[in-house]
Order: structure tokens, then sequence, then C-alpha cells
């Protein structure tokens, strides 16, 4: 067997690391010296414009100065610019007015704001409100919303959609009463409420959630629960470098960081026998939509794009020792840009440790009398965000697996409940409703498994009919059927078929004469639960497919396109796939759609406890054997060989963390947890 490609060098980790404060600072100087940067403009976006691969792998060359995009928006003007600029060339590469048309940048924070001044200043909405009995304007929270798609009367507009709630004291949780019925339109750029609509009066629900106040709460914190032991003595088995290049038992990957995209790792790689063997060149959640299913007049818009429309990376919290991470904890920054450009860095964004996983392998034979177990571990690189709540981790096993999760947690979206029986909601609380809505993320999967040469089958199970070759009915097979093209390669899950994807390499070959490979294995909960000539649909197609396939083009990065915000639909995936291009033996790209479907229950308020979602990739082939035959038979002093664990004995798995020693990485130790 011989890998066609090789462990990224120290150049390339240098190219594709995530942003310098110093490379910031002067992206933003070149963006004021050309005139692009002005008292009224904002920074949407700022982040690293990745060199094509094809030329950064590419034996012999050197990278290229890294160049940064930059889209910018002006509130005063409304004009939109997509920049792109290369600091260590000191100069501006390219700058494209968008047309409106084609959607707009993602929402800045100072909208945010914007928003609630220019609703309380009009008399319609104010009519509304004090129809509702509701006039003190200091418990009134205006919450602007993506604007999804315009209506023609709006084209050429920057609009937020708005609801009203009413938080009763600055400590209340003003989700427990929505003021439904009533939607605002608002125009961020001429600052004016182009409509207020006020479709259908409810009452607001009067019951509180402050579930975070301990007085609201009323009973003592749960009796009996004791503390649980999470240390590493001798340290975490990893290292990582001021690139972000992480080292751990076998595997190697690069961390970065993206303002939309939040965590990115390139050239995740894994050692066989000294050789260090790619399987993805780049991974991250390239989009997450959250489509509602109530289709009331007052919410017809109600989808959201939280890395498309407000650049979810942005929002990623920082993480604290004992609450959000416990354990043996290595903590990276994030540096990103603010909205006026400037260097802004939250810091311990990103959490990585080690986690004791329970068995790996274990067998009793009563042949010869061996009793032989291994306990298993991962590494786990994670953030959490609070656009809707979510927290993103990405694990690492020793047998070869890659496991995306996502954990869901948070409030709810909240509404009035029309009645009983309604079909589109959940009642909560005593006339407080939650909309039915899906979480739909697109995962982007850049494969290079032993080179960049790859090609996908589809694997089922299959029930063989009765006959000669089956005589007893009782056989089962595997069908695999190749996907040769993009059209081909639109997929959907089924679960009663036990359907995954390989990704095979036809140019290298285990020990058996096959070809090598990773499988996928989707969950396979439902995708897009829209109608085809809907709105959401039309935006969101990628979400309608569990798998597309694509051969990759660098520009070729977010699944429902570039502008998500405003825009009409139709960009991303449909547009790119209509070409139909081949996808066999190529240098490919798997979108992955996986989500929850979420049909709130009474004991998700007031804050719901976490949900999770993801998928597994797992090595199908690409080693010679079971890769973990030389994990010893115990790491401390849980099980000491010989030593069998009988009923009543404790199993102490030990939660385990990793440290690394160059700056931006912080490194803390918890000795006990929850």
């Amino acid at each position: 067997m011989t890998a066609t490609a090789t462990p990224a060098t120290t150049t390339v980790a240098a190219a594709l690391a995530s942003l310098r404060p110093e490379e910031v600072d002067a992206a933003r100087a070149i963006l004021q010296r050309e005139g692009l940067l002005g008292p009224d403009t904002h920074v949407s976006y700022f982040g690293l414009l990745e060199q094509d691969k094809r030329t950064l792998l590419a034996p012999g060359t050197a990278p290229a100065p890294r160049r940064f995009r930059a889209m910018l928006v002006d509130l005063a003007s409304g004009a939109s610019h997509d920049a792109v600029v290369c600091p260590a060339e000191d100069r501006l590469v390219s700058a494209v007015e968008l047309d409106p048309a084609d959607g707009q940048v993602p929402v800045v924070l100072a909208e945010f704001g914007l928003v609630e001044e220019i609703v309380h200043q009009d008399e319609r909405w104010l009519a509304a409100m004090a129809k509702r009995g509701l006039t003190d304007l200091s418990t009134l929270r205006v919450n602007p919303l993506s604007a999804g798609v315009l209506a023609p009367e709006e084209a050429g507009r920057r609009i937020q959609r708005c609801f009203t709630f009413v938080q009763k004291t600055p400590d209340d949780l003003g989700w427990a009463h929505p003021v439904d019925g009533v939607t605002v339109m608002v125009d961020v750029v001429t600052r004016e409420v182009l409509d207020v609509i006020d479709y259908v009066e409810f009452p607001v629900p009067e019951e509180d959630g402050n579930f975070h106040l301990p007085e609201w709460v009323g009973t003592p914190p749960r009796a009996g629960l004791k503390p649980i032991e999470i240390t590493q003595p001798e340290g975490p088995s990893f290292t990582v470098d001021e690139d972000g290049v992480l080292s751990w038992a076998g595997w190697e990957l690069q961390v970065s960081f993206d303002q939309r995209e939040g965590l990115v790792f390139h050239n995740v790689s894994i050692d066989d026998d000294g050789v260090q063997r790619p399987v993805l060149y780049r991974a991250s959640i390239a989009e997450m939509m959250v489509p509602y299913g109530d289709p009331s007049p007052q919410r017809w818009f109600q989808n959201f794009f939280d890395c498309g429309e407000y650049l979810l990376g942005g929002f990623a919290n920082s993480l604290e020792l004992g609450c959000d991470c416990v354990g043996d904890i290595t903590y990276l920054d994030a540096t990103l840009a603010d909205n006026a450009g400037n260097v802004r860095v939250i810091p311990q964004a990103i959490c990585i440790h080690e986690e004791d996983t329970g068995i790996l392998w274990k067998h009793f034979d009563n042949w010869n009398g061996s009793s032989d177990s291994r306990r298993n571990r991962r590494l786990v690189v994670s953030f959490f965000v609070t656009v809707g709540n979510y927290d993103y981790g990405l694990y690492f096993s020793l047998d070869g697996a890659i496991e995306l999760e996502v954990k869901a947690t948070g409030v709810v979206f909240t509404s009035a409940y029309p009645g009983p029986g309604y079909a589109y909601a959940s009642e909560l609380a005593p006339g407080l409703g939650a909309p039915y809505h899906q979480h739909l993320f697109s995962a982007r999967l850049d494969m290079m498994v032993d080179g960049l040469g790859n090609s996908v089958d589809e694997l089922e199970a299959a029930l063989v009919p009765r006959g000669p070759a089956n005589p007893t009915g009782t056989g089962i097979t595997q069908t695999v059927v190749r996907l040769r093209t993009e059209k081909e390669a639109q997929r959907m899950a089924d679960n009663a078929r036990g359907r995954v994807w390989l990704v095979s390499n036809p140019h290298v070959q285990n020990r058996l004469g096959r070809d090598v490979g990773y499988v996928l294995y989707p969950e396979g909960q439902p995708a897009l639960l829209a109608d085809e000539e809907s709105d959401i649909h039309a935006r969101a197609t990628y979400s309608a497919k569990h798998l597309w396939v694509t051969p990759y083009e660098p520009a070729e990065l977010y699944p429902a396109g570039d502008f998500v915000n405003m825009h009409p639909g139709g960009a991303g995936l449909p547009a790119w796939t209509a070409a139909d291009r081949p996808v066999e033996d190529a240098d490919i790209v798997l979108w992955h759609t996986f989500g929850l479907t979420h049909f709130p229950r009474i004991e998700d308020w007031p804050i719901m406890p976490v949900d999770t979602a993801g998928f597994v990739l797992k090595p199908h082939g690409f080693f010679g054997a079971n890769p973990t035959m030389d994990i010893p038979e115990s790491v401390g002093d849980h099980c000491a060989p010989g030593h069998h664990e009988h009923g009543g004995h404790h199993d102490h798995a030990a939660h385990e963390a990793l440290g690394a020693h160059e700056a931006p990485v912080g490194h803390e130790s918890e000795g006990h947890g929850a």
C-alpha cells in the first residue's frame, strides 16, 4: 500500500492558521485607505480567503501571501461590498459592489440596537401595543429577525422583521411573554418602519420563566450528588503548536476558527505504522438553518440561517472551567474582527480535552481462557455559541473514527398558543406556545482519503430473494452503487436499509487488495419539511437532501450561497450541481445535511435540556486490521492486569484533557465537578 498524499508541512499550516491580530489591523488600514471603510461602514464578515489547495499542496511550491475577505455594509447609504485584501503586499486585491437582488451581507450588531429604537417611535406599533394594554416602553423588547424573501415593494432595501416581547423587569426572561400577532417591518438604512401588521390579538402569557433566578426556582439544590474526580495527573496526551496543529495518539490536525463557520479543521490525518495518512483536507459546519413550521401570517418569514445571516462563529462564548468544560482543559482564543474592523479576541473560545468513553474492545474466550479488554478515549475539540445555543464538538477516537456532535440547548423561540389542538405548535405553559421547527446543519467535508482522487459508493443492506443461491431465504448481502455525477450523488438517508456512503481511493489498496476508504454514517433524521415551491425550499435547497457530492472548487464554500441574507434562493448547491459534473475518482467535497426536528415538550421549558445531532466517519478497509492493537492494557490504576470486575465494584472512568504551551493557548485543571 502506498499513500498518494502526505501530511501538511509547516508552511502549509502557517498559511491556514487562524487570523493574527496584526493581519486584522493591516487589513483595516488598507480598507480605510481605499475608501471602503468609512464612518458609517460596518465590517459584517472578515476571514481568511484560503489558497486553492491544488497549488497550496503542490510539491515544491511556497504558499502565496495570505489574503482576507471582507464583507462591508454602509448603513447610511445601504451600499455593500465584497472585498479582498492582501496585507503582506499592502494592497486591495478586489472590491465588488453587491446588487441587493443577489442577497446582502450578513446582519451586523448595530442593526439589533437600531431596530428597537426605531420601532419604539412608530405610532402604528404604539397603537397596537396600547390596544393590548402595553404602554410601558421600558418593558417592551423588540426582537429583530432576518427578513427572508423580500416582497416586491421591499426590493433593494435592507430589512429586519420584528416581534415584540414583554420583559417585566431587567431580570425577567422576556421569552415567557410574547406579544404575538404583530409583525413590524423596518428598513435599517433609512431607519423607518415600513409597515406594522396587526394580524390577531392573543393574550400575552403571564407566567414567568426565570430559571436563572433561585427565588423563582423556589426549591433547594438537589441533594445526594457526590463530586466526580476528573484528573489527568501526568498532563494531557496531546500537543498544540502556535499554528493550531494538534497531535494526539496518532492523529494530526489543524484547528482554526472562522467568524462564519466557527471551528474549522484542516489536514486531518492518522498514523498507520509510521506513515501519516490523510483523511480530510478541510471540515466545517458551512451552514445551519432553522425553518419554523407555523404557517400563520404573522410568522411566514421565520427561517433563520445562523451561519449565512448571523455569522455563527462570531457569537462564540468564552468558556468557563468547571461549567462548560470539566477536567484537564486546554483553551484556544479566537481572533476575529469586530464591526469596526478592529481586532476582537474571544478568550477561551475553543475547548480541547480527552475523555474516557468506556470499553474500546473486550472478549473472554471459552476455548483458550483469555480475557482481554481495552478502554477507549477520545479527543474532543469544541466551542459553544449563543445563536440559538449550540455546542459543536468534533471527536477523534483511537480506532480512527471521527464524530461530529451538536448539542442544542437554551430557550426555545416562543409564541402565543392559539388554543387546544393547534396543529403547528406546542403549549409549554398557560397560553405560551413554541412553534414546531427544525435545525438543519450542513457539514462541508473536503475529503482526502489517502489522496485527492476519491469516489463515493452507496452501501445498503439487502435481503437476497429466495432461490438457488439462497434456498433458505435467510441470505443477507450488501449492495454497492457508485455515485458518478453530481445529480446521481444527491441522496437521502434510509435507516431501514442501513444506507451509508463509502468514500474510497481507487489508487490505494489495503492488504487484501481492496480500495481503502472511510464510511459516512448518517443519523437519518428528517431533511427539510417544506413544499418544493416554498420560499424556504428555494433558499435552503441544500437541506432537502442528506448528501450532495461536488468536485472541489475553492469558491464553493457555502451550501446556500455566499450572500444568504435576503437572497431569493437558488444559490449554492442547486446552482453548482446543475452542471452535473463528474465526481468519480476526483477531488471531491461531501455536503452532509443532518439535524433535529423539534416538537417542543413541556419539559423543554423554561430551558431546554441538551438534545444532540451529528454523524460519524469510520475507517472501512483503511487499515489492515483493528488499529488499536497497540493500546496498552490500562493507563492509570483503574484496571490492574489480571483484575476482573464483578458486580458491586466501581469502574472509575477518567475524563481527560489536554495542555499546550504556546500563546494563545490556556491550560487549566479541574479536580471535581457535579
